[in-house]
């Protein structure tokens, strides 16, 4: 009827009407300009049409390929079609006027890599990360999803003028190698963000190539290239680094005996590597809390069900990082702290009602960062503690006596239910009233080198807060001397030093005191609790003093001197030391001599 499409064209313009009608004639008119060219049919839709944004999908396979391949990729390629997945090469060009071209990447790559597997980029994912490209890129991906469902998600992206996901047929990934085994992921592989790409090739004995290529990426928000090492390598590492630590202390005590200056500016350079070092040493040792807490929520379903309550977990900063040798420890305190929280803490759903609550009871499980230490926090909507029923139990087991407790703040009631035996339980069950549990949850933190408080408000609830150290291997320490012997005060425990003059020093309840801001501070002679024999007698108008805290309480460490401060090595008293009172552990120092560390906790009890 028509001699060509140029004459149907001109046929039609005269027909039309003009207005929309001749840009809806000039769109037919240029996809029969394309059939009769053999070229693809480009299809806006109605917001693209807008944006003058253009589409191409081709649904059948195709046998010519734009983008290059070598033998792993075709393999890649090949198997994953045989397991039924869709093979595209995808063209994607940004807009001229495009500002952040590295970011509309990223924002395609994400959303390739959360619907299948990204094998290549032309250029590469380092060049199209670093804007080293024109306004177009190609991508062979592979997916379970068909073409037109791909292509809507890129179109999601703004600022993408043009879009071409083309099927790639499977005799374009035929390989010539013939012996293909383990390979490891090339680097085009790699996309933008970084992600981790699980694929392994391997031969069965009739030579065919098998591929195990998964369906969705294993990629989180926060992937990265990860690799997984023994523990027991990080022990050793630990272990090797900890010499370190001892050999730079021996290189900072010989470089100021020598006094040399390019020794001096040696080992300072060291310290500052070694500084690094042990950051990167101990973040490698670090492990998410969430190890720990993930036992919990199944724990809380199963007494809910036993005490007849309504409770609701919630666990926060779950992802928090503590060290593996803390997060062993840990566990233990924690049920002890919940099963409490739970049986004591959290009403019946009809006492609730009763005082105006929601019948279900909240328990807050949170983890967060502060400093060099890490607080895990217990927080329920329950009843508090009953500080009437407290006293009068604690009386009656000896605790404490009538005449103390006029005396005892708030704060120091909440902390009797820590004592050793302390129940408020009236019945004996599996889940409390057994005379164990809160003093086992103190002694444990406070063998932790942390410290465990309690804030409470009758009828509006608890928080019981543990303070943790980061890490138990290596701490700092103040080191200080008597006689010839010399000991370590954890950096933890000090408030801080202080030089008294004989004079200040009174006499109260047959115990030694002085006054410390404001404060009575009894003080305790290091040469007697470790009884440090002294060849001459030691009698100083002034004295030396360690002000440590544990909890509210405070004490004086009287010693001989200060010798500074420094970080050491932790080392354990072996199996032949062990319950030495109110020694923790030892030290070697740099040069050459073992320091033992001083257990505040233990001497303040």
């Amino acid at each position: 009827m028509f001699e060509s499409v140029d004459h149907l064209e001109e046929m039609i313009m005269d027909i039309a009407n003009g207005g929309d009608g001749k840009r809806d004639v000039k769109d037919t008119v240029a996809k029969l300009k394309a059939i009769e060219s053999g070229q693809p049919i480009t299809v806006p839709s109605a917001v693209q049409a807008e944006q003058e944004i253009a589409v191409t999908v081709i649904e059948e396979p195709v046998q010519v390929s734009h983008m290059q391949y070598d033998d792993y990729e075709k393999t890649v390629l090949q198997q994953s079609s045989e397991q039924e997945y869709n093979a595209y090469e995808i063209t994607v060009i940004l807009r001229e006027d495009c500002l952040l071209k590295a970011a509309r990447v990223f924002m395609v790559f994400d959303i390739l890599e959360k619907n299948g597997d990204v094998i290549k980029s032309v250029p590469s994912a380092d060049q199209l990360e670093e804007e080293k490209f024109d306004q177009q890129f190609q991508v062979a991906f592979i997916t379970m999803d068909s073409a037109e469902e791909i292509q809507k998600k890129i179109m999601k992206v703004s600022e993408i003028d043009k879009v071409i996901v083309t099927k790639l047929s499977q005799e374009l990934f035929t390989t010539s190698a013939t012996e293909v085994t383990q390979v490891d992921v090339p680097a085009t592989v790699t996309a933008v963000p970084e992600v981790q790409v699980e694929q392994q090739v391997t031969v069965n004995s009739d030579s065919k190539q098998k591929i195990n290529t998964p369906s969705k990426v294993q990629a989180q928000q926060n992937a990265s290239k990860t690799i997984r090492v023994s523990i027991e390598r990080l022990d050793i590492l630990m272990n090797l680094f900890e010499e370190l630590v001892i050999d730079r202390g021996r290189l900072q005590s010989i470089s100021t005996d020598v006094n040399h200056p390019e020794l001096n500016e040696t080992v300072e350079r060291m310290s500052r590597t070694m500084g690094d070092l042990q950051n990167i040493v101990l973040t490698m040792r670090m492990v998410p809390v969430e190890t720990v807490f993930n036992r919990f929520p199944k724990m809380v379903r199963s007494l809910s069900r036993d005490l007849h309550k309504k409770i609701n977990l919630e666990i926060i900063g779950a992802e928090t990082e503590l060290d593996r040798t803390v997060i062993d420890e840990i566990g233990d305190p924690l049920v002890h702290l919940i099963r409490n929280s739970l049986d004591h803490g959290i009403e019946s759903p009809e006492v609730r009602v009763a005082k105006g609550k929601p019948e279900e009871g909240t328990v807050f499980l949170r983890a967060y960062h502060s400093g060099n230490y890490v607080f895990i926090e217990i927080e329920d909507d329950g009843a508090g503690i009953n500080k009437e029923k407290v006293l009068a139990k604690a009386i009656s087991r000896g605790i404490i006596t009538k005449e103390s407790a006029n005396s005892l703040s708030d704060k120091q009631i909440n902390e009797l239910i820590l004592a050793s035996g302390f129940s408020t339980a009236e019945v004996i069950s599996d889940i409390s009233g057994r005379g164990v549990g809160l003093d086992v949850v103190k002694t444990t933190i406070e063998s932790l080198g942390g410290s465990i408080s309690i804030e409470s408000t009758q009828d509006v609830g608890s928080i019981f807060s543990i303070q943790l150290p980061l890490t138990l291997s290596i701490i700092s320490v103040m080191l200080v001397e008597i006689e010839e012997e010399i000991y370590a005060i954890p950096l933890s425990s000090i408030i801080e030093t202080s030089i008294i003059k004989k004079s200040d020093i009174l006499n109260a309840h047959n115990q030694k005191v002085i006054d410390f801001r404001g404060k009575v501070v009894p003080l305790i002679y290091l040469e007697e609790i470790f009884d440090v024999p002294r060849s001459n007698e030691f009698d100083d108008e002034y004295q030396s003093v360690v002000i440590v805290r544990k909890g509210e309480k405070l004490a004086g460490l009287v010693v001989d001197s200060f010798i500074g401060q420094q970080e050491i090595v932790l080392k354990s008293l072996g199996n032949y030391l062990t319950n030495i009172f109110a020694i923790s552990g030892a030290t070697i120092l740099g040069n050459g001599k073992v320091a033992l560390i001083v257990d505040c906790n233990a001497l303040m009890k």
